[in-house]
């Protein structure tokens, strides 16, 4: 009967070794799953946040590009009146 008790005993220790085992290898296999999505989402969200950057820099590039167009502008108005009040000034030194 000892013999017994003790052939159970070990086979019951067996068998919670083995279900412990069980569980650890369950808990890797959730653990590694739950890092993939993690890591997924953050590639995810770094491709998002690179997308954004993205188009404020061509944001920034329009912007930039509108004001240097803006001052061109203005510098040609700018000629153009110099230009204007010169001639005005040249038409007037010919009247006198």
């Amino acid at each position: 009967m000892r013999t017994l008790t003790a052939f159970s005993e070990k086979d019951r220790a067996y068998h919670a070794y083995q279900a412990r085992q069980e569980f650890l290898r369950q808990q890797r296999s959730i653990q590694q799953e739950l890092e993939k999505e993690r890591a997924a989402k953050e590639a995810e969200r770094q491709t998002k946040e690179e997308a954004l950057q993205a188009k404020e820099a061509e944001r920034r590039a329009k912007e930039a590009e509108r004001l240097d167009k803006e001052a061109e502008r203005e510098a040609k108005e700018a000629a153009l009146a110099e230009v204007a009040r010169l001639q005005a000034l040249l038409n007037q030194s010919r009247d006198a």
